[in-house]
């Protein structure tokens, strides 16, 4: 498969476009990045070309791979999946539930492939943790905490302006309901509370009368810095495996696993656009709780 990639930045050397170089399947075929000067480096880092008009990208190429704030993303993404092109998403998928939804339109109307990267997910012992959790059945109950600080010497995201803006819940949210919801299933409510920094604490309504809470902040003392994720039922208390693991690595397995799906008659995967734009949902819907104090229905699937 012929990949071109959206962005220049960390996160686009580093992961994204060295996850499409280690696929056999696939080949980097170019850059496009809004700054001309770091679009040129990044090309030349990784080997490929670098493109200043997205139109002769997307003509050069059958997929994107994308590593650019969210709301670049989204418009990007849109035209991409107009045009018959697969994509490869970051997370969140967008910050607008229009957007997610618009995109989510178009992915199906167009019949392209589409995994958003939720790192974790493309990890296997996590999906095998998975797998085997769902089929056991009979969970009640989870929790998620993800807790990091990026503003410290060295940190690649802590000038990240889409982080700063929309801190933990838009950023580590996301891959914290991509491993409870396939367990504990659709979220349907939410009540959310603010703490320290960007600190946010969630309590999710799932369907069935299951539930989760998520605490989530990118700017806890450094001392304090970890991640835990369990669920509990009648077989107990689980966890997945806690890593750690590697993004390229998992990356690459995205790109086998968007190859795998564009070659399907029906294209479709568990981390899709479509399962994307239900943790924009809910994601949105913890900010009007946020901002209102009350409970928060999220729309059905």
């Amino acid at each position: 498969m012929r990949v071109g990639l959206i962005g220049s930045g960390y996160w686009a050397r580093t992961v994204h476009g060295r996850g499409v170089g280690r696929n056999p399947r696939a080949e980097l075929v170019g850059v496009w990045g809004r700054d001309a000067t770091r679009t040129a480096e990044a090309a030349a880092d990784l080997g490929t070309e670098a493109f200043n008009d997205l139109d002769r990208l997307l003509e050069s190429v059958e997929a994107l791979t994308f590593a650019v704030p969210p709301d670049v993303q989204s418009d990007i993404a849109l035209r991409a999946a107009r045009a018959g092109k697969h994509l490869l998403l970051e997370k969140p998928l967008a910050i607008r539930t229009h957007d997610a939804r618009q995109l989510e339109s178009a992915v199906t109307d167009a019949g392209v492939a589409s995994i958003v990267f939720f790192t974790r997910r493309f990890v296997p012992e996590t999906e095998a943790w998975l797998q085997r959790v769902q089929e056991l059945g009979g969970w009640e109950c989870g929790r998620a905490e993800f807790l990091a600080n990026i503003f410290v010497a060295g940190n690649p995201f802590g000038a990240s302006p889409w982080r700063r803006e929309h801190g933990a819940l838009w950023d580590v949210g996301p891959h914290a309901l991509s491993v409870l919801c396939p367990v504990l299933g659709e979220v349907v409510s939410v009540v959310a509370g603010g703490g320290r920094g960007d600190q946010v604490h969630l309590v999710l309504q799932h369907a069935g009368d299951r539930s989760s809470t998520l605490s989530l902040s990118l700017t806890v003392p450094v001392e304090a810095v970890g991640n835990t994720v369990y669920v509990y039922g009648e077989h107990g208390r689980e966890a997945p495996p806690p890593g750690p693991f590697e993004a390229v690595v998992a990356h690459a397995a995205a790109v086998d696993a968007l190859i795998d799906q564009a070659a399907a008659e029906n294209p479709t995967h568990p981390c899709d656009a479509h399962f994307g734009a239900r943790v924009v949902e809910v994601l949105a819907a913890a900010e009007e709780s946020l901002r209102t104090g009350q409970r928060v229905r999220v729309p059905p699937d």
